[in-house]
């Protein structure tokens, strides 16, 4: 009994294990050592540069997003106990947005084993789902890339950094709830070695 109850634990770990990685796969983060940024003993931030105005009520990416990084960037910070403040803030934040290209894994790799070079497997029989997932993988992605950037107030030197990189999948879908989720969700992974405010 007690051996059938340790196997569904076993099992049900394993797939909560591979559910989460899963789900965080389709954003990648690159942050910086925390080190300098944690020495520093801040609390009080302000942006480094105003709000975009978007006057002409413009639907491009790079208006739309604007708004929505702030407010993550806001939120997880106040969620670490920093406090925007003009009047005292110790660092400043920034982002920068890129749209970029990445290229997509081989074929081979793609369809686990679609090899390009004519070949003779024994009891390996290639499906179109394999083929039409071949060729879905191997090509070039579009990725939205955002990199924030948290400046010490006083000399202006950077003291932590995180690009997050996500590999954009359909370039014509405005959705802006789609939107404002995939930068939540990229914001709240990318912030998350930031330490908390002393």
């Amino acid at each position: 009994m007690k051996r059938n109850t340790m196997r569904r634990i076993s099992a049900l770990a394993s797939l909560a294990i591979a559910l989460f990685l899963s789900a965080c796969s389709e954003i990648e983060t690159r942050p910086v050592d925390s080190g300098d940024f944690a020495s520093g003993n801040y609390v009080y931030y302000k942006w480094r540069s105003e709000p975009l105005a978007n006057e002409a009520g413009s639907d491009d990416m790079l208006y739309v997003m604007d708004p929505l990084v702030r407010a993550a960037v806001d939120r997880n910070l106040a969620d670490k106990g920093y406090r925007l403040s003009a009047d005292s803030a110790q660092f400043t934040v920034d982002y920068l947005q890129a749209m970029g290209l990445r290229e997509g894994v081989s074929s081979q790799d793609a369809s686990g084993g679609i090899d390009p070079i004519p070949s003779a497997r024994p009891n390996r029989l290639i499906n179109q789902a394999m083929v039409d997932n071949a060729n879905a993988l191997a090509g070039v992605h579009t990725t939205n890339n955002i990199a924030i950037q948290l400046n010490d107030a006083q000399s202006h030197e950077e003291v932590w950094r995180v690009v997050i990189t996500k590999i954009v999948d359909d370039m014509n879908t405005r959705d802006p709830d789609k939107v404002a989720k995939n930068v939540n969700k990229a914001v709240d992974q990318g912030l998350r070695t930031l330490p908390k405010a002393n």
